[in-house]
């Protein structure tokens, strides 16, 4: 793993000391987020679509029915933008103006391949789950040979990809420090709720990976 060589589709142009391209970076990043958005051009018009990702050494991974238009329309070579963003807070200013958000995003460009070798599909399916919920795959039963045929799996390289990250409080104008308004920031995350229980399960009562 090396740090991504920076070129102008991915060289972060507004606020520029807010990029990264150090490989680190972008794949905490990636590995954090469960969705990420597909960018791509259909006779002539841009689409975009939210899927879940994963990320498996220097390729990230999607998939879907082999119907879907959009794993079709990438597997034949079209070129993608993928994005990922995982917001941290509210940046609450004195301003209207001032207002912002603390995030950590990822941009990768490129064009993605089709995986079709089984066992690298089945390893790849397996990681989407561990993914989501880790320790899971061990306790689900696997795609069947037809769950296989109705599933494509594209994996896209990370090779050109980028990093934009904000952090810390509002920036105020100077004279805007004293006016009578709160300002700072509002944390956010993400978080697991307590697991609802499927009616129709059966005898199982083990919780782990949910």
């Amino acid at each position: 793993m090396s740090d991504l060589l920076v070129n102008e589709r991915t060289r972060v142009k507004r606020l520029p000391k807010r990029g990264a391209y150090d490989r680190a970076t972008i794949d905490a990043i990636l590995d954090e987020a469960l969705i990420c958005h597909v960018g791509f051009v259909v006779d002539g018009a841009p689409v975009v679509i939210p899927t879940i990702h994963w990320r498996d050494g220097d390729e990230l991974y999607f998939h879907g029915s082999a119907a879907s238009r959009m794993l079709r329309t990438l597997r034949d070579g079209v070129e993608a933008c993928v994005t990922v963003t995982l917001l941290d807070g509210l940046v609450l200013a004195r301003s209207a103006f001032h207002h912002s958000m603390n995030y950590r995003s990822v941009v990768v460009f490129g064009r993605a391949r089709l995986v079709d070798e089984r066992e690298e599909k089945l390893r790849a399916l397996d990681r989407l789950v561990e993914h989501v919920v880790p320790g899971r795959s061990a306790l689900v039963r696997g795609p069947n040979e037809s769950e296989l045929r109705q599933t494509l799996v594209l994996a896209l390289p990370i090779a050109e990809a980028s990093a934009k990250i904000r952090t810390g409080g509002p920036i105020d104008d100077a004279e805007d420090y004293a006016l009578p308004v709160w300002a700072g920031v509002v944390p956010l995350t993400l978080t697991k709720g307590t697991p609802i229980k499927d009616e129709t399960t059966g005898a199982a009562t083990d919780s782990r990976g949910a």
